[in-house]
């Protein structure tokens, strides 16, 4: 904090002439000052010794180099962090943070270097993310799967990438960014992206390997491949597909079998909020309540309104492909999984917390469009896992990887 104390100029007295004294001082405002970044260049000088007394005296044999013969040392410099390059821990974690947080795309990045004076191209910025991907963060990457892997709850999501330059696959071909994390019972967030080149399920059994816990996901078919694992619905999807099927006109709004549909759903949401002890404003009010005590609550409360939903779903006459129709079909195709949170106070009721960590990766696509590579995808998959979950554990991002890409390349500091 910088303080600038003002004085006052004239300390006469105004009625008798008198010196004034200070009796004190009043603080009257804080401002905040933004300083820009400051870029400088950083030369690594080696010094280089020779001893005096051997050093002119001729070597015997005539194959050593000039150096051996003379007796000369240079000091050790550290290793450069990318050989052949000026990049630093500091600006690589400055570009990814950009990026991966800020959705800037690199060839914006490069327009606010030259800015400010420095030639840094999109291409040496994206070949820098690459190498330091698999030398920092791929070790990072690991651990935190088998973290995850340990977690009763993993949820699952997946979204487009395209990938310009895949083997055997034209460049408009649609490619998967798929994304887990764990549950909120944890004491902190692990949220970790992989590329895949199709929607598959077989790349989520995968990922998962003996994973026997539960897992959170939408409806889509490929999770039925998930063979160990005890697999739940999202209440979230049903909601927005009653909402989709509500009628534009207001005056048939209050009596329609959609916002029968929405009122459901609405009623299990809040007593979700009440459980964790949050009001209709989700405003903390109360203490959450424990696993045993959520299990005993929905055992009591929210399975009665599960069963008048279902209840209420079987005298509905839909037919066709109306958006009523695709709503109410939904809801009973997975029935067994949207009930299964009555199992565990842990299981949460929607997927959001999935929907909620891919959402960074899809404001960055609108901005950069494409991965160029599939060496680039895995790069970006890896650097969105530990930016996203740096930053959903409320850390400093640029700091945190400033500190991991300043480690010896290999060594894993967890981002939480």
């Amino acid at each position: 904090m910088e303080e600038v104390y003002h004085e006052v100029e004239d300390k006469t007295c105004d009625k008798c002439g008198s010196e004034m004294v200070v009796i004190g001082k009043e603080k009257i405002r804080d401002e905040l000052v933004y300083v820009p970044a400051r870029l400088f260049l950083r030369r690594h000088i080696a010094e280089v010794v020779k001893c005096t007394s051997c050093g002119m005296e001729e070597s015997r044999d005539a194959d050593l180099p000039d150096i051996e013969k003379r007796h000369i040392r240079t000091a050790e410099v550290p290793a450069p962090m990318i050989p052949h390059s000026f990049c630093t821990p500091e600006l690589l974690a400055h570009i990814v943070y950009e990026k991966y947080c800020n959705a800037m795309p690199l060839t914006r990045l490069e327009k606010d270097f030259h800015a400010k004076g420095v030639n840094l191209s999109s291409t040496t910025m994206a070949n820098w993310i690459i190498m330091a991907a698999q030398r920092w963060i791929k070790p990072v990457w690991e651990e935190m799967h088998k973290e995850l892997i340990s977690s009763p709850v993993i949820h699952a999501d997946e979204t487009v990438v395209q990938v310009l330059h895949e083997p055997g696959r034209k460049a408009k071909t649609d490619s998967r960014m798929w994304v887990y994390c764990n549950g909120k019972m944890n004491d902190h967030s692990n949220i970790l992206f992989e590329y895949q080149p199709t929607r598959n399920g077989d790349h989520a059994a995968r990922f998962l390997g003996e994973y026997s816990g539960y897992v959170v996901c939408d409806g889509f078919d490929g999770y039925n491949k998930l063979k160990k694992v005890a697999r739940c619905g999202c209440w979230a999807h049903v909601r927005r597909k009653f909402v989709d099927a509500l009628p534009s006109d207001k005056e048939l709004l209050a009596t329609s079998a959609a916002a029968k549909g929405v009122e459901y759903c609405n009623k299990l949401f809040l007593l979700e909020r009440q459980y964790s002890g949050r009001n209709e404003k989700d405003e903390q009010i109360a203490e959450p309540m424990t696993e045993e005590e959520r299990h005993n609550a929905r055992q009591a409360r929210s399975k009665p309104v599960l069963e008048a939903f279902y209840a209420w779903l079987d005298t509905l006459e839909v037919s066709g492909k109306t958006a009523l129709a695709k709503a109410v079909q939904y809801a009973k195709n997975e029935k067994k999984y949207l009930c299964r949170f009555l199992e565990s106070g842990d299981i949460p009721i929607d997927n959001n917390r999935a929907e909620n960590a891919v959402r960074p990766f899809c404001v960055g696509r609108r901005n950069w469009l494409f991965s160029a590579s599939v060496k680039g995808a895995d790069a970006s998959a890896m650097m969105y896992s530990v930016a996203a979950t740096a930053c959903a554990n409320e850390m400093n991002v640029e700091e945190y990887l400033t500190e991991l890409f300043r480690c010896e390349a290999g060594t894993v500091v967890l981002p939480w």
